[in-house]
């Protein structure tokens, strides 16, 4: 097995690997008692269960024992597909929560008292508060609004056609959306390969989502056109012949930023670079799988038992790149919705740029 180096944690969290999870050897970092409740905290992209090591401790001495694996295709778990062409069942959405459930399960634990997920993660978290509120007993969501389906028409035929990208193509400046760009075969190489070397890639991918970036001051848009979604900037609407690469290419000259020190950088990096992007990616090529969109669908119209909240940074535009999805998870996700809470001085990746702040406002939410 190969030798991995030890991650530069704070006192009181620790690194070990789960066995036996639905097929995987999961990498998880926890904190605190493992006889007290548990907390799920769940990650999004390109992250890792490191990105939560600034708020483990804080919940553990709340009385928690605090999990964070890295998830299916990222970091130090294995047992995951990583090729282009290999099947993405494993990889959808259904599956990601049995992944949860399974390692709660490994680890003693019948039920996560709380979920925290960010960025994908957030969508983890809200479909195991719809699949299994029973175990799932709280929901936060962070930095990308989570709903589920609409309640279904009667009468109607399957979910329209999104010609987005159609639309962004015809633009005076043809655009496209980073999702389906992240759906291309080309993109683990292009980001694995960037021109400038991938740890100064992520160094300017994570500045560019960050608070420090001068163009992210979001407002809310006008609705799903291409004229309307290209007001975001192109690091979610790139430039039509852009890799990622180039979209933030913009921020390839950002000093370090005091959230995100080049020793906590070094950890990213080396850890892409040992695996690549592709199992992580295909979550997002599962959003174009029909089959597996209208598998969702079988929630339409359902709302979340368990108390859910949502936290996000101020400065980021993932609260806004879906419009609408803020106002319609407020609206029905959950039939204990705890509100929205949006912290100044914070960009996408919300619980490393301001954690206190996240603990602070999640405790307000759950009313701990």
């Amino acid at each position: 097995m190969e030798e991995l180096n030890p991650l530069p944690l704070p006192d009181g969290v620790t690194s070990r690997m789960v066995s036996k999870v639905n097929g995987l050897n999961i990498h998880v970092l926890e904190a605190g008692d493992p006889t007290r409740p548990a907390i799920l905290l769940l990650h999004g992209f390109p992250e890792l269960a490191f990105s939560w090591r600034k708020i483990m401790l804080p919940l553990a001495d709340l009385g928690y024992h605090v999990i964070a694996p890295d998830q299916r295709g990222y970091g130090r778990t294995t047992g995951w597909v990583s090729g282009f062409d290999e099947d993405l069942f494993t990889s959808r959405m259904p599956n990601l929560v049995r992944d949860a459930m399974g390692l709660l399960f490994r680890m003693g634990h019948d039920h996560a008292e709380h979920v925290l997920g960010h960025d994908f993660g957030a969508s983890v978290a809200g479909w195991a508060g719809v699949l299994r509120p029973d175990i799932f007993r709280s929901i936060t969501v962070m930095s990308a609004p989570f709903a589920t389906p609409a309640a279904a028409v009667i009468g109607a035929g399957d979910y329209p056609e999104d010609r987005i990208d159609e639309e962004l193509a015809a633009l005076a400046r043809p655009r496209k959306h980073y999702q389906h760009y992240y759906s291309t075969r080309e993109a683990n190489s292009d980001m694995l390969n960037a021109p400038g070397g991938l740890k100064e890639f992520l160094r300017a991918y994570f500045h560019m989502k960050g608070a420090g970036w001068i163009e992210n001051t979001p407002f809310k848009l006008q609705g799903w056109t291409g004229d309307a979604l290209a007001q975001m900037p192109t690091y979610y609407i790139m430039d039509r012949d852009h890799t990622m690469p180039q979209a933030v290419l913009p921020a390839s000259s950002a000093s370090e930023d005091g959230w995100m020190s080049d020793k906590a950088l070094n950890v990213y990096s080396a850890e892409y670079a040992r695996t690549g992007f592709q199992g992580a990616l295909n979550w997002y090529r599962c959003r174009f799988v029909s089959e597996y969109v209208r598998e969702l669908g079988l929630a339409a119209g359902t709302k979340i038992k368990a108390p859910m909240t949502f936290i996000a940074g101020a400065q980021d535009w993932g609260v806004r790149q879906t419009p609408g999805a803020l106002e319609d998870m407020e609206a029905r996700a959950s039939e204990d919705w705890r509100g929205t809470y949006l912290i100044d001085q914070a960009g996408h990746w919300v619980q490393q740029e301001q954690s206190a702040e996240v603990v602070n406002a999640w405790r307000q939410a759950m009313k701990i």
